[in-house]
């Protein structure tokens, strides 16, 4: 078995088993050179990326996608697939690295979500064979910011196309931990984003026909 596909092991493992995902992968991008080789620099590269502080003020992006992995951990078990979940709660913002600007002292990181799906592609083609499993994290990578798209009337909102690809209900949850992985939220915070996520998802099903 080469190192790879021992490491694609040990992090399906962790990110199946873990209550917390986050101790296992923070530990590991501190203290293993393997990621400062392709593909897993993707990741190292996050822990350098910065966000606004505005909406993230847990700091990097690596802070954020940890938060998420946690949130993704409690509610894996209500996926369609709960490995791709995981996976995907690793990999959905690797696409802010090359998307991240700084103009007039404001953070932005537009289109991550496309340049995110196409990075996920080929990370876990470094790892896997498994074409199912690369298929879906890339999908849910791609439509995981539609929530936010949808409900401030953005263009970038493709209800149709992301319905052809991917579950409503499974990029719903998947946002929610998006959503829930930042620093700072009170509770009414955290109740308005449940109830955001839920319009979303009732919202999109009624375009579709589904309601």
């Amino acid at each position: 078995m080469t190192e790879k596909a021992i490491l694609f092991n040990d992090f399906n493992k962790h990110l199946l088993s873990d209550d917390k995902p986050s101790g296992y992968f923070n530990k590991e991008i501190s203290t293993k050179v393997y990621f400062r080789e392709y593909p897993f620099n993707l990741l190292k590269a996050l822990t350098d990326t910065p966000q606004s502080p505005l909406y993230h003020p847990e700091g990097s992006v690596w802070n954020h996608t940890m938060m998420v992995l946690d949130n993704a951990a409690a509610l894996k078990s209500k996926s369609r697939d709960s490995r791709a979940f995981m996976w995907a709660a690793l990999l959905h913002d690797i696409g802010k690295t090359p998307t991240t600007k700084i103009k007039h002292g404001k953070i932005t990181s537009y289109d991550h979500d496309t340049y995110g799906a196409d990075l996920a592609v080929g990370f876990l083609s470094e790892l896997t064979d498994e074409e199912n499993l690369i298929e879906k994290v890339s999908r849910l990578v791609r439509w995981h910011m539609q929530p936010l798209y949808v409900s401030k009337g953005l263009p970038f909102a493709k209800i149709e196309e992301m319905n052809s690809q991917v579950s409503i209900d499974e990029v719903a949850l998947f946002s929610l931990c998006d959503r829930l992985g930042r620093g700072g939220l009170t509770e009414d915070k955290i109740k308005d984003e449940k109830e955001a996520i839920k319009r979303f998802a009732e919202s999109c099903k009624s375009q579709a026909g589904k309601i």
